[in-house]
C-alpha cells in the first residue's frame, strides 16, 4: 500500500469586511433570526414549561369542552385519581386536583368504578363532578336468585327482569348528546358464542357448563349476585367475561372449591344445589333445604321433584306447576329425571351457597311451604308429607292461576 501523492493547498478567499460604521444585509437578516427565535423560546417555555420541566400547568376554566369516562381503580389514592383526570385532560395539573380535594370526605371514599367527567374543568369543578352520585355510571347490582333470562309471573304479569337487562341498563351512558346502551339480546347471544375460556369461565366450572353447547344458559349461575361496575365502552362479550372472572373469584374467596370436602360433590354441583336453595326456601331454612336435597340425592328415589327445576326454563312462572309442565323433558325438570339438573338454576346469594356447602344435620326427605307467609314443613315421612301437601292445597298457595 503507498500513500496517496500530496495535494497542494487550495488557496482560501480572503472575506472582504464592512465598511467601518455599515452593516452587511446577511448580518441584519442572522439578527432578525436570533431575535425570533429568542421570542418564540419565551412564549414555548410559558405554554409548556410546566408541563416539559415539571411544573404546575394553569388549571383550566369553564365548564368543559367534552364528555369523558374515567375509571377508578380498586385501591387508588386521591393522587392516583388526579393523575387519571390529568391523563384523560380533566384536569390540567395534579397539585390543583389535590388541593381542591384536600379535607374532603367524599373523595376520601370515593368507589372503584367508571364516572363521567368533562375535559378540561377546574379542579374544584372535577372534585364536585366526581363526587356526585349522578355521574357514576356503569353501576350493576343483581340481586340474590335472579336468573340470565326475564321472567314473567302468571296472573300478575309481573316482569322480574333478568341478568342479562340488568346488565344491559347499567351499560347506558350518554356522552355528548349521545345515548348508548348495551342491548340484553347482544349480552344474550355473546353468552353463547365462542369456546368457555373466552368468557373467562374457571376450570371448576367449565365441564358442567359445556354440557349446554352454545346455550346462552351455560353462564347461569357464574355471575353471582352483588355489585359489579359495568365498563359502558366495552363489548358485550368483554363485559360478560369480566362479570364471569371477577364472581369466579367470588365463589373461591367464599370457600367453594372446599366444599367438596364435606358434601362429596364437585365445587359446580354445590353451585347448583346453591341455587335450588335459594329458589326453594327462605334464608331460615337454607341449611334443611339443602339438606334434604343430598338426603335425596343418596336415597334410592333420587328424583328431586322441585317445582322451581320445572318452571326454570318458563318465560311465564308461578309457584305451582301444571301436571303437563312436570311431565316436559328439560335438563333442568328434576319430576322428569334423576340428579342435579343441568346447571344451576339461578345465581344463589352467599347464605343460600354457604347452607349447600354446610346443609344442616337432619334426615328429612321431604319438605313443603304450607302458606304466603313462606312456613314450611319438613319430615321424613312421606305419608306425613302428604299430610302436609293437603295443608298446603288448602292455604291456596299451591293454586295455579293458568
Amino acid at each position: 500500500m503507498t500513500d496517496s501523492p500530496e495535494r497542494p493547498e487550495r488557496a482560501r478567499p480572503q472575506a472582504i469586511p464592512a465598511q467601518r460604521g455599515q452593516r452587511g444585509p446577511g448580518r441584519r437578516r442572522g439578527t432578525l433570526v436570533l431575535l425570533g427565535l429568542v421570542v418564540l423560546g419565551v412564549l414555548g417555555a410559558v405554554v409548556l414549561g410546566p408541563r416539559l420541566f415539571g411544573g404546575p400547568a394553569s388549571d383550566y376554566s369553564g365548564d368543559g369542552r367534552e364528555d369523558v369516562l374515567i375509571t377508578v381503580n380498586p385501591g387508588d389514592s386521591t393522587t392516583q385519581i388526579a393523575q387519571t383526570l390529568r391523563d384523560r385532560d380533566v384536569i390540567a395539573n395534579v397539585e390543583g386536583f389535590l388541593a381542591a380535594a384536600r379535607d374532603n370526605a367524599e373523595i376520601a371514599a370515593i368507589q372503584p368504578g367508571f364516572y363521567k367527567l368533562r375535559t378540561e374543568i377546574p379542579p374544584a369543578l372535577a372534585v364536585q363532578k366526581l363526587t356526585d352520585p349522578a355521574n357514576r355510571v356503569g353501576k350493576l347490582v343483581i340481586p340474590e336468585g335472579r336468573q340470565l333470562d326475564d321472567i314473567t309471573m302468571v296472573g300478575s304479569g309481573a316482569v322480574t327482569d333478568g341478568i342479562f337487562t340488568l346488565i344491559a341498563k347499567a351499560s347506558c351512558v350518554e356522552l355528548n348528546g349521545t345515548r348508548t346502551c348495551v342491548a340484553a339480546q347482544d349480552l344474550r347471544a355473546a353468552a353463547g358464542d365462542g369456546p368457555l375460556s373466552s368468557l373467562n369461565v374457571p376450570d371448576w366450572a367449565a365441564a358442567g357448563a359445556g354440557v349446554m353447547g352454545n346455550s346462552h344458559r351455560r353462564l347461569e349461575g357464574l355471575i353471582a349476585p352483588g355489585a359489579w361496575n359495568v365498563d359502558p365502552m366495552a363489548s358485550p362479550k368483554d363485559i360478560l367475561a369480566t362479570l364471569v372472572a371477577q364472581s369466579a373469584d367470588h365463589y373461591v374467596a367464599g370457600g367453594l372449591l372446599d366444599a367438596g370436602t364435606t358434601t362429596q360433590m364437585s365445587p359446580y354441583e354445590v353451585l347448583i344445589v346453591g341455587s335450588l336453595v335459594q329458589k326453594e326456601s327462605k334464608p331460615a331454612d337454607f341449611a334443611k333445604v339443602a339438606r334434604v336435597i343430598y338426603n335425596r340425592l343418596n336415597s334410592d328415589y333420587d328424583r328431586l321433584e322441585f317445582d322451581s327445576t320445572v318452571n326454570y326454563p318458563l318465560d311465564r312462572q308461578e309457584v305451582a306447576t301444571t301436571d303437563a309442565d312436570r311431565k316436559t323433558e328439560t335438563p333442568w325438570n328434576t319430576y322428569a329425571m334423576a340428579g342435579l339438573p343441568a346447571t344451576p338454576i339461578c345465581s344463589p346469594g352467599d347464605e343460600a351457597l354457604g347452607a349447600a356447602e354446610n346443609p344442616a344435620p337432619g334426615d328429612w326427605l321431604y319438605f313443603v311451604t304450607v302458606d304466603k307467609a313462606g312456613t314450611t314443613l319438613f319430615t321424613s315421612d312421606y305419608q306425613q308429607h302428604l299430610a302436609n301437601r293437603e295443608q298446603a292445597l288448602s292455604s291456596g298457595i299451591l293454586d295455579s292461576g293458568r
